[in-house]
């Protein structure tokens, strides 16, 4: 019996909840659509978030693990999807709601027996999706196009996000008869290779030369907000940080800014750049 999910997800079918989140975002960035643009990415970024929408969830995971690619009728669950165009969301939903369409094979052996046309009454009518966003738009907010089978909208990312934060786009789920449900966008940020987080404060590195870092003086440095002027006092040491008030994370129950910690790294010079004058004066001088 084929288990495919596990290999869209690159992971064993003994992994753990937490061996199966981190293959998932690992797999997520290198097919963001926002990093990857090719049209096979695209769909693979979609399959991909398919497989975790069904691994992550432990009776979801379960039952696949009952059944497996019987589920689909035999077919791994990508191929299954694209010969009937792809609509992921909506498979999910027909597969694990109360109701579904009768593709017949698939499903419907599956669970004992034919689905009717249409959705029941008693089905979640809500769509449950997961949202990779870079780390600066979760700081600063920002708007983002979200492209669903059934739908295309755009919502707005507020300043502060975080991991994990679950955003509602009401009335853009399912629809039967005069009900409509929503879109639950479930937030993933990535990692940044300039700041980190702790709670509602920021975290940055900058270099600092080694002549201010004895001697003081000012550093001009970039923060995600405006360029600061940073005063620096006599004897910095290494990783010693400078605290900027309100220049952090905005909280978004009591709308307070977190601070930012601007963390020295005293970058040393190369002792052939100085004259040997310079480097015999050093090698007295130095403790």
């Amino acid at each position: 019996m084929g288990k495919s999910l596990y290999e869209t997800l690159e992971v064993s079918e003994g992994a753990s909840a937490e061996e199966i989140k981190k293959s998932y975002r690992r797999l997520a960035r290198k097919y963001h659509p926002d990093l990857n643009k090719g049209k096979e990415a695209e769909e693979k970024f979609k399959e991909i978030n398919a497989a975790y929408e069904i691994l992550s969830d432990s009776q979801k995971r379960a039952q696949y693990d009952r059944l497996g690619d019987s589920m689909f009728g035999g077919q791994n669950f990508g191929d299954f999807a694209r010969a009937r165009g792809g609509n992921f969301d909506d498979i999910l939903s027909q597969i694990f709601g109360s109701g579904g369409y009768g593709f017949g094979g698939g499903f419907g052996n599956a669970f004992g027996g034919g689905f009717s046309g249409g959705f029941s009454p008693k089905m979640d009518l809500d769509i449950q999706v997961d949202i990779q966003i870079g780390f600066k738009e979760a700081v600063l907010g920002s708007k983002r196009k979200v492209q669903l089978s059934h739908d295309s909208f755009e919502i707005k990312i507020p300043a502060g996000v975080k991991e994990g934060e679950v955003l509602r786009a009401r009335g853009r789920g399912h629809q039967q008869g005069g009900m409509r449900g929503d879109v639950l966008l479930k937030v993933h940020v990535l990692e940044d290779g300039e700041y980190t987080r702790e709670g509602d404060d920021l975290i940055k590195s900058f270099d600092l030369p080694l002549k201010i870092a004895l001697f003081g003086g000012k550093m001009e440095v970039q923060t995600l907000y405006k360029e600061v002027s940073l005063k620096i006092p006599p004897n910095t040491k290494n990783a010693q940080k400078f605290r900027l008030k309100e220049l952090g994370v905005k909280n978004r129950k009591n709308n307070g800014m977190g601070d930012l910690y601007l963390k020295a790294n005293v970058v040393l010079p190369h002792t052939d750049s100085m004259s040997a004058q310079c480097k015999q004066v050093l090698q007295e001088q130095l403790p």
